[in-house]
């Protein structure tokens, strides 16, 4: 029986990919070198939590909400589905309710935004903050976008964060969904353990279940 592979929807760490303006942009380096310890290379690296593949902890948008320790990890393990909503710049409650969830409770966007991690994009398909209420109906508890945010660049008021928040849905970012087909998956996209932090870069991985 052939083994399923999982398949990496995440973005390489690297030194050159793009962050948001003005936030601090990712380095890795070595901080010492086998040949100055004698016995192994250490890295260090710096860089904003919402680089890259990662969640959002309410705590990002709510002064009040859960940092990323206090999550429950079952919300970033299990059923997905991917869905190619490429063709609309204006994504909205309306524009959802063609597909079937097929009762997953993790939705996985493939928007017509091309994956390319270091490039800062000027503009983002618009997330209408109906999908929150919508996606909550369905019993959606994650929604992952192949974008930078759900919400514009220049956006003070967060305002599809907060309907997501709303409606008890949490954010997955800055996924790579080009080169998967839209279906149905298991998904593991766990964030790390860091005490009191807004957010945390994450290894997000499908396999299929189709």
């Amino acid at each position: 029986m052939k083994q399923t592979n999982w398949i990496d929807i995440s973005q390489p760490l690297t030194n050159d990919m793009a962050h948001f303006p003005g936030d601090t942009p990712f380095n890795f380096s070595l901080a010492y070198t086998k040949k100055q310890t004698g016995s192994a290379n250490i890295g260090q690296m710096t860089g904003s939590l919402h680089t890259g593949t990662h969640i959002d902890a309410p705590f990002h948008y709510d002064t009040g909400g859960k940092t990323v320790d206090q999550l429950d990890l079952d919300i970033y393990i299990g059923p997905a589905v991917v869905l190619d909503v490429s063709h609309s710049e204006k994504i909205t409650a309306d524009t959802l309710r063609k597909f079937e969830f097929n009762g997953a409770a993790r939705v996985l966007l493939h928007t017509s935004l091309p994956n390319n991690p270091k490039r800062f994009p000027e503009k983002f398909p618009d997330l209408d903050p109906s999908i929150a209420p919508f996606l909550n109906e369905k019993g959606v508890k994650l929604l992952g976008v192949d974008m930078p945010s759900v919400d514009p660049p220049d956006s003070k008021d967060l305002a599809t964060h907060h309907a997501l928040y709303d409606n008890e849905i949490f954010i997955l970012e800055n996924l790579m969904l080009d080169h998967v087909t839209p279906g149905n998956y298991e998904l593991i996209a766990l964030p790390l353990a860091i005490d009191g932090a807004d957010g945390s870069p994450v290894r997000a991985v499908l396999k299929p279940t189709d």
